[in-house]
């Protein structure tokens, strides 16, 4: 496919596009945006983004990422409820860095989803993308796990679902999307920065004998 094609294909995409996409899209990225920000709207936002795409992605045939965006919507509730649960310090949950034991949990929950997810799509559906799809969702099931735990290095994640799924959507026929990832893949990136800057205050802050 030529770059002509492929500009013709998205434009004609975006002329296509339903509202429903575009109200879809526009939650997700204010909700990555607040992600970013660290603001307890990544949440309700996030909820009307994901149920939409719940319903897209079983049209589009994308079943892995069907339920990955159930997945999101379960996560999104208990995200919520962890990011303004108070401890008995009246603490708030903060950013953290993975150690080198929540980097192997992270991974072999990683290699798990996606192998587990391929078989499935390979011989249980009529998937056309199994490893690709497989792929793109076991990288956000990892993704979200983190960020409701608000470790730093969920943005990672995220920017590896979005490489993926930025060409998996545009196949698809859903250009609005697969540009969706597009910007969330900027964002991933800006959202890594401005986490990681605020790892360094808290450190800083909480001095040599901080927790």
């Amino acid at each position: 496919m030529t770059a002509q094609e492929v500009w013709l294909q998205l434009i004609n995409g975006l002329l296509a596009t339903t509202g429903l996409e575009f109200i879809a899209v526009f939650f997700g990225i204010a909700s990555v945006i607040f992600s970013r920000k660290e603001h307890i709207w990544v949440y309700p936002t996030g909820l009307v983004n994901t149920t939409i795409y719940i319903h897209l992605s079983i049209v589009a045939g994308l079943y892995a990422e069907a339920g990955v965006n159930l997945y999101y919507t379960v996560m999104s509730v208990i995200g919520w409820v962890m990011w303004t649960k108070k401890d008995a310090s009246r603490h708030t949950l903060h950013i953290t860095a993975s150690t080198p034991r929540d980097w192997f949990v992270a991974i072999a929950f990683f290699v798990a989803c996606w192998l587990v997810l391929y078989f499935i799509l390979r011989y249980w559906t009529d998937s056309t993308v199994p490893l690709a799809d497989a792929f793109a969702s076991a990288t956000a099931y990892t993704g979200m796990l983190l960020m409701t735990r608000k470790k730093l290095e969920n943005w990672l994640w995220w920017a590896m679902t979005n490489m993926a799924a930025v060409p998996l959507y545009f196949v698809k026929g859903y250009p609005f999307t697969s540009f969706q990832y597009l910007v969330f893949l900027a964002l991933s990136v800006l959202g890594y920065i401005e986490w990681r800057k605020r790892l360094e205050k808290q450190r800083l802050a909480e001095g040599p004998h901080g927790a």
